[in-house]
């Protein structure tokens, strides 16, 4: 059973930092693709980063150097790195892959950056 868990989401100030945790099982997770993505309130959901299984990344737009995505493939799991917080970040966080072509989502990690 394929298992996305998100963890270390929370409040900070704006300009603040956060490091977004997503452990992966029942899958062969050096082989997947990892991606985050967020949706802020009555707003649609947006790609924050990807990285493929061999360990290139890539961004949203909006991003602009301020998050950094990574995978420790002998732990399974992927992290989000996030620094220089604004207001507008705030927003769930959802880790995703695909493997086998199957989309799995976590149960999403609340991101708030206060002003």
């Amino acid at each position: 059973q394929v298992q996305l868990v998100e963890s270390g989401g929370g409040l900070v100030q704006a300009g603040g930092s956060l490091r977004l945790s997503c452990a992966a099982s029942g899958f062969v997770f050096s082989d997947s693709d990892m991606a985050w993505y967020r949706q802020a309130t009555g707003m649609k959901g947006e790609l924050v980063a990807t990285i493929t299984s061999g360990g290139s990344p890539n961004y949203g737009d909006f991003v602009r150097g301020r998050f950094t995505i990574s995978r420790d493939n002998a732990k399974n799991m992927s992290f989000l790195q996030m620094n220089s917080l604004k207001p507008e970040d705030t927003a769930v966080y959802y880790c995703h892959s695909a493997p086998n072509g199957n989309d799995y989502w976590g149960q999403g990690t609340q991101v708030t950056v206060s002003s």
